[in-house]
């Protein structure tokens, strides 16, 4: 007999996530005066220990689109989408050119956003403002790729009897609520128990998917007498785009403003490193696992064109649980997965989106006196305005999961100079990097624009970020900053 989702049972499955997430957010809210304190809400008193920092960082780089969009990439690209396991592999190489040095610096200086390191750094509103809006962009753009997975993720797990658009509403509600009682603290609870939830349903689907479909070996055989250039050495500009998608999202990723919020919460130096290290291993487990589950779909869903292929993944699972009801469980809790993997990186970037715009633009330029409380009021209400504007680009999405991934980092990736370069060179001048910022985002922006989405294989935020950092160094040679200015910065930024 063959089994679909039942629409029942994925309802089920929906209602329970969601109380058990409103259970979360109720529990925390209850722990004082989170919502009066800034450090409370956003940092969660910056005391995530060890479990708590780990599993908040692999839920928030490991996204819907890891499940979602990653295996249909695999499917359209074939063996050379192990570049997915390289790059994240090489993303905790991007955290630690700056982490523990930021961190230092956080705690010296209690930084609560990604953009007070720019405006102590730099001492510059115009600096901190385009930092802030650069940033924004990228969560702005990241966020809408989570609201694209729910919806995408519901549709295709429940082949179709949960709209597209009820998913992504039921989730958005759901989010908004337990983040606005429980800040950091409730998302670091719910990504604990997501990332467990998530690591459980992938091996869940790859088991079910061998044993439905067969393994990489048959699948490897079928693309090589049927799809060839599956598993062709790729070309001479396809391994320079390979590189350019390495490096761009070593530093893109590293720079993800929920991220460096992430690097404040940590309770000391020593827990971040180890947390670092650790998230160093989830690539080969993760990515690793759905490029396998990719793979396997090539012979097992043949002749899906781009769009089709999207669904991938809600199509397997559906095949998989026809097999009887242990593998019909196995799927529901890959539902419960995917849903787990969206929901935990959604509500990381709404509430670092919340905390910049309740310090970096209302409190710094709208209303400096206002209180904590009220920053923080005020910085949930911009998130709900941000999400439903958003909300309704993600009604009718404008491309593949993967496409909306690549395109945050053009812009995002140009704020790396500040950070990196600004952590360890005192003579790195406001005036070159403000110039320099905007240089890289409005040539890599205007390239996109054109319809270029690589000049000579390389990715255009890498051709704006290579302008960008050159305007930074060479202007900082040609228009130093005062020696004074730069004996402040030496102090400021030595350990």
């Amino acid at each position: 007999m063959t089994l679909a989702f039942s629409g029942w049972h994925g309802a089920a499955v929906l209602a329970v996530f969601g109380l058990v997430m409103l259970g979360v957010g109720l529990a925390v809210s209850r722990g004082g005066n989170i919502r009066d304190s800034m450090s409370e809400y956003y940092l969660a008193g910056r005391g995530l220990g060890l479990l708590m920092l780990f599993f908040t960082l692999y839920a928030t780089q490991y996204s819907g689109n890891t499940i979602v969009g990653y295996a249909p990439t695999a499917y359209r690209m074939g063996f050379g989408w192990i570049r997915s396991v390289t790059f994240m592999v090489l993303v905790m190489g991007g955290y630690l050119l700056f982490a523990p040095r930021l961190y230092v610096l956080a705690k010296r200086y209690n930084f609560l956003t990604p953009s007070d390191w720019l405006q102590k750094r730099f001492n510059s509103r115009a600096v901190t403002l385009v930092g802030t809006l650069l940033m924004l962009y990228g969560l702005g753009n990241y966020l809408l790729e989570q609201f694209v997975a729910i919806g995408q993720g519901v549709a295709g797990l429940t082949a179709g009897i949960v709209p597209y658009q009820v998913g992504v509403l039921f989730f958005i509600v759901i989010m908004l609520v337990y983040e606005w009682l429980g800040g950091m603290r409730a998302v670091a609870i719910t990504d604990v128990l997501c990332g467990v939830v998530l690591l459980l349903g992938i091996f869940g689907l790859l088991i079910g998917s061998i044993i439905t479909f067969g393994g990489l070996g048959v699948a490897t055989e079928y693309m090589f007498a049927n799809a060839p250039k599956l598993v062709a050495v790729p070309s001479r500009e396809a391994s320079t785009t390979w590189l350019s998608t390495l490096i761009l999202i070593m530093i893109g990723a590293a720079v993800y403003p929920q991220a460096i919020q992430r690097i404040y919460s940590a309770k000391s130096e020593r827990t971040l490193k180890q947390s670092l290290s650790r998230m160093a291993w989830m690539p080969f487990i993760t990515t690793g696992v759905v490029l396998l589950i990719g793979l396997i779909g090539v012979k097992a869903l043949p002749g899906l064109d781009k769009m089709a292929s999207e669904q991938l993944v809600g199509m397997m699972a559906n095949a998989v649980a026809a097999q009887g009801p242990v593998f019909y469980g196995l799927m529901l809790l890959l539902f419960a997965a995917v849903i787990g993997a969206i929901v935990s990186t959604a509500d990381s970037v709404i509430l670092t989106m919340s905390s910049m715009f309740s310090k970096d633009i209302y409190a710094r330029h709208i209303a400096p006196s206002a209180s904590e409380k009220q920053q923080v009021l005020w910085g949930k209400v911009a998130g709900i305005i941000v999400v439903f504007l958003l909300l309704l680009i993600a009604w009718n999405p404008p491309g593949t999961l993967y496409e909306l991934f690549i395109l945050k980092f053009e812009v995002l990736i140009q704020v790396a100079p500040a950070f990196i370069i600004g952590l360890y060179w005192k003579k790195l001048s406001r005036g070159p990097v403000l110039v320099g910022m905007l240089a890289g985002a409005i040539l890599a922006g205007w390239m996109t624009i054109a319809g270029i989405r690589t000049w000579h294989g390389w990715h255009v935020g890498l051709v704006g970020l290579a302008l960008n950092t050159v305007i930074c160094v060479v202007g900082s040679y040609l228009f130093p900053a005062a020696a004074t200015e730069q004996q402040e910065v030496e102090e400021m930024i030595s350990l």
